[in-house]
């Protein structure tokens, strides 16, 4: 938690242990108390259901509170606050005026006080213009949390922010938002792991059909056991696949052996004829 203010309130920086190191337990509790205070009274001018800012929360968040305090006012020996502004980054999603959406993280407006008593006198300007000198931001750069209309005037009266960007969410931005931020770089899809199962597409399915289909007659599908209506008469032959086509006509056995006879017999052929225990050809052809 930091609370700052112009050379008249002391700067208290949250750490990694909580709220700064005071020189007493008393002073801590002293300006936890008056954090705590200035939230009720801001939620009260708001008519809101419950604070916004509280000691609790500054300590959780990294948030920045500016605080005004009255040194010329003396009650009992001490100051008197005027008002103070809470400030913090936020990643936001918002529209631009092509109603495209952009992940920013712009510095917000979170909550903004001045006293009823107090007010009208420059003391909220006085503080506004603190904030964005210390944080070296433009008032068109800052989106504001669930401004109410007091608020939308005196940015409008102070800083000439009138025409605004519609959003979905709470917050507003100004015309010019958008004058100093980058477009968002491409993302690209995370690499897939190596275990990971591609979800192929039709087309793909396709193609890894044909690249993998097993060679004829392999990738035959079976066949019903139903027959056909008509079935095609059958040959006797083994060779005579319907699916092949039709083969050539056999020879007549009476033809082949006069074509047998026509031709001389080889010199080693007539050797094993000589000798081969079986018989004559004759015999042979009967017997094969």
């Amino acid at each position: 938690m930091r609370l700052t203010r112009p050379s008249c309130f002391p700067t208290v920086t949250s750490g990694e242990e909580g709220v700064g190191h005071f020189e007493s337990v008393d002073l801590q509790q002293q300006i936890m108390t008056i954090v705590d205070e200035l939230g009720k009274a801001s939620a009260k001018a708001q008519h809101l259901p419950a604070p916004i800012t509280s000691a609790s929360r500054m300590q959780s968040n990294r948030h920045v509170m500016y605080v005004l305090k009255d040194t010329s006012a003396r009650p009992a020996g001490k100051g008197a606050i005027i008002g103070f502004l809470k400030v913090g980054y936020k990643k936001l999603f918002v529209l631009d005026d092509r109603e495209a959406h952009n992940e920013v993280e712009p510095l917000c407006i979170l909550d903004f006080y001045i006293h009823e008593s107090l007010q009208r006198h420059g003391h909220g300007r006085e503080l506004f213009q603190y904030m964005l000198q210390k944080e070296r931001v433009e008032p068109h750069q800052l989106a504001i949390d669930r401004p109410s209309q007091k608020l939308l005037k005196f940015l409008n009266k102070h800083y000439n922010l009138e025409t605004t960007v519609p959003q979905v969410n709470n917050f507003v931005i100004f015309e010019g938002f958008f004058a100093h931020q980058h477009p968002p770089a491409r993302k690209l899809p995370p690499k897939r792991a190596e275990g990971d199962i591609k979800p192929y597409s039709s087309s793909d399915r396709e193609f890894l059909k044909v690249a993998m289909e097993p060679p004829w007659p392999l990738n035959r599908a079976p066949r019903r056991a139903t027959p056909p209506v008509h079935p095609p008469p059958r040959s006797s032959s083994l060779g005579n696949s319907p699916e092949r086509g039709p083969l050539r006509p056999f020879v007549p056995e009476q033809e082949l052996l006069r074509s047998l006879r026509l031709c001389p017999p080889h010199p080693t052929a007539r050797l094993l004829m000589a000798t081969d225990p079986g018989g004559s050809p004759a015999q042979r052809r009967r017997t094969r």
